[in-house]
């Protein structure tokens, strides 16, 4: 038994115990007053204007500071240095450390992925972004979107708090009613959430597309995707959105159906999380209407051939629309793809940088027969 090893990772699970402990009291409780604001009068006596924190906010970010510190001792990216990959304690942190990710920007306004915050926790982002470099952190990493619907059933509601002008900008981005992170034409990057400081999608998804990483080799980890070419990267994730539809559309047109007005009837009890209701039930006489709607939208996310071909795409997939669905059906079926559009979970259903091109694809369709 390697006994400085297993004291060193008692240390690092009780710290990981302190910093779940913080994370709870910041988000799950109300905010206490906040302090170190120097008002008019200290601004005009020369001051700091560095944003009044509650007591709460800074026991968590003083704790994320050891946290920092215990992975800065280290000569690699992870908790241990004898090893050039992750071990359980890194896991045991990262699950909960996705959550603080997703709820300290939403209902605090605090984004810890920040360049000011990669300043101040340097360690910490380094240690992200080896996660982010290995393709099999891909297979569970979460969006702040998922992360926010599931967490109150799980812990309670978050509470409002922080740093509002920010907290409103974030929870506008991550819900997609900013009008730019779930609505076309997308950004290559998103405001909130890095997509490329790894593999965006699988790596037989960026090869089939031809992309390289950001070290000049083809569908590699163990690198960003930074200075992919923006153009070939989002058709690469819109396409990897279409064939996820077209594999299984009449399924996925049966779940969409229950966003109709005879759908979601659920003869079971109810659920504590918002989104989920594996009971209810669909309407059946709008399956068919909702079906000839993904296949519209699949046109578009399916489009080879660069901007042109995607734009030609999306005036196919308008006319399509307009022709195919009846006008007394048009609302209830826009009604079902923005049910869709709500419970597209990540990485459950797809990657971020795909879900977010089939949101907006969603949010062209409903446009159109709104």
């Amino acid at each position: 038994e390697d006994s400085a090893s297993m004291q060193r990772y008692r240390q690092l699970s009780n710290l990981e115990r302190e910093l779940f402990s913080w994370w709870c009291t910041l988000i799950f409780r109300p905010e206490g007053p906040s302090f170190g604001s120097p008002g008019m009068l200290g601004k005009l006596m020369g001051k700091s204007s560095e944003p009044a924190m509650s007591g709460a906010m800074s026991g968590f970010l003083e704790c994320l500071e050891k946290v920092d510190n215990a992975l800065a001792s280290t000569k690699g990216p992870w908790f241990f240095d004898w090893a050039e990959h992750p071990t359980m304690i890194d896991f045991v942190y990262v699950s909960h450390v996705e959550r603080m990710l997703a709820s300290a920007a939403f209902w605090k306004g605090l984004d810890l992925r920040s360049d000011k915050y990669q300043q101040q926790f340097p360690a910490l982002n380094a240690w992200l972004d080896a996660f982010e470099k290995r393709e099999c952190y891909l297979a569970f990493k979460s969006d702040y979107y998922t992360h926010v619907k599931d967490i109150p059933p799980q812990y309670g509601p978050g509470y409002d708090g922080g740093f509002e002008d920010d907290r409103i900008s974030f929870q506008k981005n991550i819900s997609g009613k900013d009008g730019k992170s779930w609505t076309l034409p997308l950004s290559f990057d998103d405001d909130v959430q890095p997509l490329y400081r790894g593999p965006p999608l699988p790596l037989c998804a960026l090869k089939a597309a031809g992309i390289s990483g950001d070290n000049g080799e083809l569908a590699s980890e163990g690198t960003s995707y930074e200075k992919a070419e923006p153009e070939q990267m989002a058709e690469a994730c819109r396409q990897m959105a279409g064939w996820k539809i077209a594999s299984n559309g009449s399924a996925v047109a049966k779940f969409a159906a229950r966003g109709g007005p005879e759908g979601s009837r659920n003869p079971r009890k109810g659920f504590g999380a918002e989104l989920a209701d594996p009971y209810a039930q669909s309407d059946v006489k709008l399956i068919p209407s909702v079906e000839t709607a993904l296949k519209s939208v699949c046109v578009a996310l399916l489009a080879q051939g660069g901007p042109s071909a995607h734009d030609a795409a999306l005036n196919e997939m308008k006319d399509n629309l307009q022709t195919q669905i009846s006008k007394d059906q048009a609302r209830d079926v826009a009604s079902s793809l923005a049910y869709l559009r709500d419970r597209i979970g990540v990485p459950r259903d797809l990657p971020l940088a795909s879900a977010r091109q089939l949101r907006a694809h969603l949010n062209a369709a409903i446009d159109v027969l709104h």
